[in-house]
This record gives C-alpha cells, sequence and structure tokens, in this order.
C-alpha cells in the first residue's frame, strides 16, 4: 500500500485530504506542522508528501528542501493558496513533484499522487534494470548472445552515451521497450525520468494533453494547469511506442520539439524549453507510411538519425533456450514453485517452433508452464504448444533428415494444390476430384498452407 504524508496547520484541510485519499485505498499519515513532518519523514519513507506552502513554523519551502535531503525519492506536492509562477517555478527547481493552487479539484490532487507513484514506480524499473544490465556487454541475459543480438548490443552500447534520437524497428513482442530502457539506463540520462508513451493506445485528442499538458481552461473539464509528458521528462528520456500510429497532426509538434526543443501546452502561447532524449519504436514501415502520406518524411529522418532493427525471435535459433531457461528461472522464482528445468522433449519443441509473438510470446509460454508443472520438469504438455503444420517447423542449419522431409512433403502438398486450383479456376469441388482427397480435407489444408482459394 502506498504511504502519504499530509503537512497542513488546518485541521479542516489535514481531514478533508486524509478522508479522501484513505478511500482511495492510500496509507495516510498527517502532521499539523513542517517541524513535525519533516521529524516523521525522518523516521519513516513515505512515498509522497503533500505540503502546505504557508505555515506557522517553517515553509513548505524549507520541508521540500529537508525532505529531498534525506529522502530524494520521496515525491513532494506543494499546495498554497498563494501561488505565483516564481513560486511554482522555484518549488520545481527544489525537486517539487508538482504545484497545487488552493482551492484544488480533489480529483485533480488524486490524479497528481496517481502520476508521482507510476513516477516512482519508472524509476524503481529503472534501477532494476541497472543492476540486470550490468554484465558482460552491459546487457543481462535476456537480451540474448546471438551473433545477430551481438551486434544489435553493440550499436546500443555505441549510441547511448549520445542525445542522438534512435528508431527502433522490428516486430510486435522483440523487446524494443527493453533496448529503449537499456539505451537511457547506459546514458547519462540514467538519474532522470524515463517516460514511456504507447501512441496506438491513447485516442488522438487525450494523446496530445498526454504529451504536451495544457493550461487550465483550455477545454471543457481542464480545471487545472496539467504538465505533459516532454515536461516531465526534461533532463531524462521520453520513449514513444508504436510512433507509426501517431496521428498526422501530432506529427508537426513532435517535429519542433525535436528541432527547437520547446512547444506550448494546450491553451498556452509561452514557449517551455526542455531538454528531452527521444527513442521511438514501431513495428511499421515508416517509408511506406510515408509514401501513403501517413506519416511525415521529415519527422522520420530526424527520429531515424540512428535506426535499430531487433530481429524476430526466428531469426536468432541460438537464443531460444537461453531465454527460456532465463524466464524459467525467473517466474520459478516469482511463484515459489520451487527449482524446475526445461526437459530434452520441451527444449525440441521450444526450438521447433517460430515463435509468431516473439519473445513475448515465449514469456507468456514459460510462465503459463511453470503454473502446470507439477514436478522438477517442464514437458512439451506444459508448453501447450501445438505445430499445426510443417510450416511452423522453418528449416536451419543443423536440421534433421525427418525435419527436412515434413518441410519438402509440406512445401510439395501446397504447390500441387495451389496449382490445380489455379487450373481449375478456384473450383475447390474439382480440385478435391482431381486430388483425389475430399473437399474437407481440401479445405482443411488451403487453410494449413494460407493458400488463397481463389488461386
Amino acid at each position: 500500500m502506498s504511504t502519504i504524508l499530509v503537512i497542513d496547520d488546518k485541521d479542516s484541510m489535514r481531514e478533508m485530504l486524509t478522508a479522501s485519499l484513505t478511500s482511495e485505498g492510500y496509507d495516510v499519515e498527517v502532521a499539523g506542522s513542517g517541524d513535525v513532518g519533516i521529524a516523521r519523514s525522518k523516521e519513516k519513507h513515505f512515498d509522497v508528501i503533500l505540503t502546505d506552502l504557508k505555515m506557522p513554523d517553517i515553509s513548505g519551502m524549507e520541508v521540500l528542501t529537508q525532505v529531498k535531503e534525506h529522502d530524494p525519492e520521496t515525491a513532494v506536492i506543494v499546495m498554497t493558496a498563494y501561488g505565483t509562477i516564481e513560486t511554482a517555478v522555484e518549488a520545481m527547481k527544489r525537486g517539487a513533484f508538482d504545484f497545487l493552487q488552493k482551492p484544488f479539484d480533489i480529483d485533480h490532487l488524486q490524479m497528481l499522487v496517481e502520476r508521482a507513484l507510476e513516477n516512482q514506480r519508472l524509476v524503481a524499473e529503472n534501477l532494476l534494470l541497472r543492476e540486470e544490465l550490468a554484465q558482460s556487454l552491459g546487457f543481462s541475459e535476456i537480451i540474448g548472445a546471438s551473433e545477430k543480438m551481438v551486434d544489435v548490443s553493440r550499436l546500443v552500447q555505441k549510441v547511448s552515451p549520445s542525445d542522438t534520437a534512435v528508431l527502433l524497428t522490428g516486430e510486435s513482442g522483440t523487446g524494443k521497450e527493453l533496448f529503449a530502457r537499456a539505451i537511457h539506463s547506459l546514458s547519462g540520462r540514467k538519474n532522470k525520468p524515463y517516460i514511456t508513451i504507447n501512441c496506438a493506445a491513447i485516442p488522438g485528442e487525450l494523446l496530445e494533453n498526454e504529451l504536451f499538458g495544457s493550461e487550465r481552461g483550455a477545454f471543457t473539464s481542464s480545471h487545472a494547469r496539467k504538465m505533459g509528458k516532454f515536461e516531465i521528462a526534461d533532463g531524462g528520456t521520453v520513449f514513444l511506442d508504436e510512433i507509426g500510429d501517431l496521428e498526422f497532426s501530432l506529427q508537426a509538434k513532435l517535429l519542433r520539439v525535436l528541432q527547437e526543443h520547446s512547444f506550448e501546452r494546450l491553451g498556452g502561447n509561452k514557449p517551455i524549453e526542455v531538454d528531452v532524449r527521444v527513442i521511438a519504436a514501431t513495428n511499421q514501415n515508416l517509408q511506406e507510411a510515408i509514401g501513403k502520406q501517413k506519416f511525415r518524411e521529415d519527422l522520420f529522418y530526424r527520429l531515424s538519425v540512428f535506426p535499430i532493427h531487433i530481429p524476430p525471435l526466428r531469426e536468432r535459433q541460438d537464443d531460444i533456450v537461453p531465454l527460456a531457461n532465463h524466464f524459467v528461472e525467473k517466474y520459478s522464482r516469482r511463484m515459489k514453485k520451487g527449482e524446475k528445468s526445461l526437459s530434452r522433449e520441451a527444449i525440441v519443441i521450444l526450438e521447433r517452433y517460430h515463435w509468431p509473438g516473439n519473445v513475448r510470446e515465449l514469456e507468456n509460454t514459460i510462465e503459463r508452464s511453470i503454473i502446470l508443472t507439477e514436478g522438477k520438469k517442464i514437458k512439451p504438455e506444459h508448453l501447450a504448444i501445438r505445430l499445426p503444420s510443417s510450416e511452423d517447423i522453418r528449416l536451419r542449419e543443423g536440421a534433421g533428415l525427418r525435419e527436412v522431409g515434413q518441410y519438402a512433403q509440406a512445401q510439395a502438398e501446397r504447390g500441387m494444390i495451389v496449382r490445380v486450383l489455379g487450373q481449375t479456376h478456384g473450383n475447390k469441388r474439382k480440385t478435391a476430384e482431381i486430388l483425389k482427397i475430399d473437399y474437407t480435407t481440401l479445405f482443411e489444408k488451403i487453410k494449413k498452407y494460407t493458400i488463397d482459394g481463389n488461386s
């Protein structure tokens, strides 16, 4: 449960905030003065501290300064009825998470608290990731040791210390976000914010507000100023996932951030300058999107100063078993299921499967198998992987005779079906008669080999 300390000299304010935040599931403590609040924060770590600015003993600004000295991870939100822009700027310089002017909407306060906790979670994940990456080549085992992944790792190492924009490309599930975090963690910005935004998950009208923030009254439900992700990430890194889904109208504003390092909040006219590194990722062909006028060419060239392609798992066969073993250890430990390992038969299945969902699918498969496995050995039935056809068994260096035979048979069957369908102009009943199989079998093979039935 997240812990919050409320510091305010007014009983009514402490009571109101305690009731509101407790109802949201937070563990709330209170202090009636700055001195008491500072003492309490030294005795115990609080995730968030809400402090009034003007108090009889010491100010909220002094509370902020002292708390940050002995517990820099705590998010401090300063509240005041006498706010000025200068005071707000000073609070942010001293490390405040945000500045809230009274009277405020309680929903807005709760949203700020949630954002503060989310930011702390991201920072904690970064610390964990840096520990995992502190191995040879600066990366953890999870990234893989195949020749292709070593090449990718070297590129990441070369670009990380710079502020250059990076474009990560590759299929879904290949680990693009992991590489984005690695670039940030290996950079000089590693102790600054790392903010992730999925451009496909947020509707366009809300995404602009998330990225760039808004002034009070910018739209109907805008009751207070909101900082956007770029503003929060000042000095750090913004990772824009699924950049190919960014609305065309927003692309120009993003281009300005990359070129001029400034933007305006929605409803504002004052430029806000930021120092942010941008890492973008996509599973789309952006050059094709440019041809269809769905993606700006100038933005593409700004984002792809240093492109890195993450190969799919099927192209790095040597990584499958090490990755699987990593996930076995991870989920066995997390679920407290004792020591488990993959059986030889399970390894064969893992190596033969072509992993359309890449590393993410492999991780999900292993997690499920840990739940299903009662003994120490993970067997094929625990993996719940079905190889429906030899099309799913990709020929590779060192493939056995049986595997080659299955592949050859599948190719011959597919070729014959396509040829006869062409001769009969797509008449499946006539095709089934010529091939001497029943209609249902033909239909199943057409589906199995992904054949256009109108061939």
